[in-house]
């Protein structure tokens, strides 16, 4: 087994055609596993944008991908929104775009790039390293929200309060399970690659 820089890459077909399906297969699954977790959802009393499994998945699927299957899995899932497949959280079709969370969708494919590309680079092998990949995605994700949210409720101290800290804990405990997983992944496939 040829070790390369991203989980997903570990398993890609050599072959061209192969390897071709085998993106477009994940991509696809992918987009419809962002699109199971945003029915995960917790709905906080002074937010317009609920919790949901979203950020994990998407930081573990840019983690897991690489940037480009990572960004294109993103764009996949806003694509199947827009046309109205019920992904979205709340809302179907192009207006979930413009309203709370649209800032959070955009960032999604950002983030995953971001934290793909940082997996590319081997931030995933360690712990510390892991966390700070997804400290990153998950700040560029919150930065996208909180611009979005400003511009909507035209107030900087709501926008941050709702859609900044009501995330901050839950982010937290979501980054450490996925600095818990990757090193380990990685060391699993090390040793499968040691016994081939």
């Amino acid at each position: 087994m040829q070790m390369t820089n991203t989980i997903a890459g570990v398993f890609r077909p050599v072959d061209k055609v192969r390897g071709i399906v085998f993106d477009l297969l994940i991509v696809i699954c992918g987009s419809l596993l962002v699109g199971i977790s945003a029915k995960i959802r917790v709905y906080l009393p002074f937010s317009p944008v609920p919790v949901t499994g979203q950020t994990f998945v998407v930081l573990m699927l840019g983690a897991l991908f690489g940037s480009y299957r990572g960004g294109l899995t993103m764009l996949a899932y806003l694509l199947e929104g827009v046309l109205g497949l019920p992904v979205f959280t709340n809302i179907s079709g192009a207006a979930a775009l413009f309203g709370p969370t649209g800032g959070y969708l955009v960032g999604f494919v950002v983030a995953a790039y971001i934290v793909g590309r940082l997996a590319e680079m081997g931030w995933d092998r360690r712990v510390a390293t892991t966390v700070a990949a997804m400290l990153i995605g998950d700040a560029v994700l919150l930065v996208f929200g909180f611009v979005w949210l400003t511009l909507l409720l035209a107030d900087v101290r709501t926008a941050f309060i709702t859609g900044v800290v009501a995330f901050v804990p839950g982010d937290i405990s979501k980054i450490m399970l996925a600095a818990a997983i990757f090193p380990v992944s990685w060391k699993l496939l090390k040793r499968l690659r040691d016994k081939n």
